[in-house]
């Protein structure tokens, strides 16, 4: 009790509270306005949601796609708990609890009816294609911010490691499967066509958020080589609170010995230092490349102070 009461007291568990937040909110938006209307079915359990809403309605119960969505991931979240342990923590209860609830809140703000202007028109767009692009986009973009904060939107992703864990496929081919399968229930209410767009709609969607991910996490890998070395590396760590390495190097033209400079940045620092280079008139070879993913010690808590 008294490491939660610690934890609630932190910056660090309220801005990442505030991004699940903001993150799932934009997820709603994608599926209350773009998913639901267009009756298009992904590889998500808002998808299969929307099947299981139609059946009822088509026996005669009447119950709303958010409440599907809660009453699923409910148990999905407690199947994780048992099947596969204590690994899903808060963070995904939380995003997974919430979807439903604001998607109320999207239709009570501004409902759907409000876009249906047109005779004849079913859908935001009034276009399957349109539909699903919007809702990809909007949905990518909100998968990309929680991954990058270590959380989830819960629901498919549980499904997957539950794949995962029991029939030892990777955790990549286990969402996939899983997303495929969840498609294919949508037999039950749509036709061939819409089926196939949503099947091209998952595949799409992990392309996103492969972009997105690597957008949001992409830094710069900076190579500088001068003779005012240490001038430089004061810079980036005095100024720019972040570690570089040296490396003594051959020019293989010259012959000359040189010292290298090496560090990661951010295209804001990455530019901090280019202006100080130039501002200063430091002669410098410098190379610059991009890189995805970083891991270890190179974040924003162990940058120093």
């Amino acid at each position: 009790m008294k490491k939660i009461i610690e934890t609630l007291k932190t910056w660090k568990f309220w801005k990442e509270f505030i991004i699940m937040t903001l993150g799932m909110l934009v997820g709603a938006a994608a599926v209350n306005y773009f998913l639901v209307p267009s009756k298009i079915i992904i590889g998500s359990i808002s998808g299969l949601s929307i099947v299981l809403a139609a059946v009822f309605e088509g026996i005669g119960i009447s119950i709303k796609v958010s409440t599907v969505i809660v009453i699923i991931n409910a148990i999905l979240l407690v199947l994780a708990y048992v099947l596969i342990g204590s690994e899903f923590g808060l963070k995904t209860v939380y995003t997974a609890l919430i979807l439903g609830p604001m998607m109320d809140l999207w239709e009570k703000i501004y409902p759907v009816a409000n876009f249906l202007t047109e005779p004849g028109q079913t859908s935001v767009m009034n276009d399957p294609w349109f539909d699903l692009l919007c809702f990809v986009l909007l949905l990518s973009i909100s998968q990309s911010i929680l991954f990058n904060i270590n959380a989830s939107t819960g629901g498919l992703d549980i499904l997957g490691k539950i794949m995962n864990k029991y029939f030892h496929l990777d955790i990549g081919t286990s969402v996939s499967v899983a997303g495929i399968i969840i498609c294919c229930t949508a037999f039950a209410i749509n036709p061939f066509r819409m089926v196939v767009i949503g099947i091209l709609g998952t595949f799409i969607n992990g392309l996103c958020i492969d972009y997105f991910t690597a957008s949001i996490n992409k830094r710069k890998r900076v190579c500088i080589i001068s003779t005012e070395h240490e001038r430089i590396r004061d810079f980036i760590v005095a100024k720019l609170q972040r570690g570089c390495s040296l490396y003594e190097v051959t020019g293989g033209y010259s012959g000359e010995k040189s010292m290298e400079v090496q560090a990661l940045l951010t295209q804001e620092e990455f530019a901090n230092l280019l202006a100080f280079m130039k501002d200063n008139e430091i002669k410098a070879f410098t190379t610059a490349g991009n890189v995805s993913e970083v891991y270890g010690l190179w974040h924003q808590h162990s940058r120093k102070h």
